[in-house]
């Protein structure tokens, strides 16, 4: 009786670590996507971005680059 208390405890410590496990992956995962959208895209915007900008100076100034 007493081994079956036991497991039947150590299924409920099981499920609830399962729980926290699968909260801490989201976390995580939208972490991550929060990086990329914070970091990555402003990047990869300025490498289109940058090279205009100095066209537009470049016509603006006269030299025409």
């Amino acid at each position: 009786m007493d081994m079956e208390k036991r497991i039947v405890d150590l299924e409920s410590k099981i499920d609830s670590i399962y729980i926290s496990v699968e909260k801490t992956r989201k976390y995580i995962l939208w972490t991550i996507i929060a990086t990329v959208v914070a970091v990555i895209l402003p990047l990869l915007a300025l490498g289109f971005i940058v090279p205009s900008f100095i066209n537009t100076l470049g016509n603006i100034g006269g030299l025409g680059i």
